[in-house]
């Protein structure tokens, strides 16, 4: 019987009292588990700690994660990050290198939120830090006074590119999305080709261009209740094909 593939989330590094932990969110490691088939593994935010020609050989799948902070702005030569804003760079000097790596590799790899984020900022985009002060731009962030349901319940429509991998992948010409962020894609990195745009014209989702396996990353939150939403199973059970097509031939 075959395994399952291995694919690794990268961590988030937080402290907690004088110590770092690395962290990840249990919802993804769900979504991967159940909603791809596939094998978890937490990768720490080591940097070039750990030796990322090693990670790639073990894994047959990246997953890029949301978490609470922001990319670092020296990334993007952008302004300081606004009071209140944290940063990790351990996660940023782990996630930007492996990400460009793993694709060149051809290993799948899949971006949420901080990840989608991380992604753009790999390629070579930019980032806005706060979409809602931007003129013409919507409001995409949550009510964090809200029930945690109410938070990632669907917010607004996304458009797909018709001629797009996203589009290919579920079907889809439109959705509805969550929507739980204040940064957004400022410039879409070199290589990058937009998958979906909110009403606005934000974009909520891109592809890496000829890329030889699944690259691809979304904004909004698919991994929350992933099993009731049709979209949400469309992308989990496409990365996890991925996955399962590049170990075979690994």
């Amino acid at each position: 019987m075959m395994r399952k593939p291995i694919v690794g989330l990268v961590a988030d590094r937080k402290l907690f009292g004088h110590h770092p932990f690395h962290c990840v969110g249990e919802k993804y490691m769900d979504a991967l588990m159940q909603g791809a088939g596939c094998f978890a593994i937490i990768l720490p935010a080591l940097g070039e700690r750990q030796d990322f020609e090693r990670v790639l050989g073990l894994v047959d799948g990246l997953l890029f994660p949301g978490g609470v902070s922001m990319v670092d702005p020296r990334h993007y030569a952008g302004p300081l990050l606004p009071e209140g804003q944290t940063l990790d760079t351990h996660r940023d000097a782990t996630s930007l290198p492996l990400m460009r790596q793993a694709v060149a590799r051809g290993i799948p790899t899949f971006g949420i939120c901080r990840g989608f984020q991380e992604m753009n900022v790999a390629w070579g985009g930019s980032l806005l830090q706060k979409v809602h002060e931007t003129p013409g731009m919507m409001n995409h962030r949550e009510d964090e006074a809200a029930p945690v349901d109410e938070q990632y319940g669907l917010a607004h429509p996304v458009r797909f590119a018709l001629d797009g991998v996203l589009h290919r992948l579920t079907g889809f010409a439109e959705a509805k999305v969550n929507s739980l962020h204040n940064q957004g894609v400022e410039r879409l990195g070199s290589g990058l080709q937009a998958e979906a745009f909110a009403p606005d014209g934000l974009i909520e989702a891109f592809s890496v261009k000829d890329a030889k396996s699944f690259a691809l990353s979304v904004q909004w939150h698919p991994e929350w209740k992933y099993q009731d939403n049709p979209l949400s199973l469309a992308l989990f059970e496409a990365f996890g094909d991925a996955c399962r097509q590049y170990q075979a031939v690994r």
